[in-house]
């Protein structure tokens, strides 16, 4: 069995490590002043938003282009992030 690690980055992000998987839930990094790290240090498989504030979506653009990450959204959230560069494959 794997161990799954979940791990508080600031404001409402979270990081949920598992043995296959890195999850970000709400990476609003870069602009926080107490995030523990910033948006090109994380890694993601996917990214979880749990809805549209500026400090929820946060570097979410950013980590998806970088990563390739998948990003888990409501549809208007997901069509904006399409309008913002993310390709639609991966919203």
């Amino acid at each position: 069995m794997s161990k799954t690690e979940i791990t508080w980055l600031g404001h409402s992000s979270f990081a949920i490590r598992t043995g296959e998987f890195d999850v970000l839930i709400d990476p609003f990094l870069d602009d926080s002043p107490v995030a523990p790290l910033k948006s090109s240090d994380v890694a993601a498989h996917f990214i979880l938003l749990t809805h549209g504030h500026f400090d929820h979506v946060g570097d979410t653009v950013a980590i998806a282009k970088r990563t390739g990450a998948k990003v888990v959204a409501n549809f208007e959230i997901g069509n904006w992030l399409v309008k913002q560069g993310l390709d639609e494959d991966h919203v």
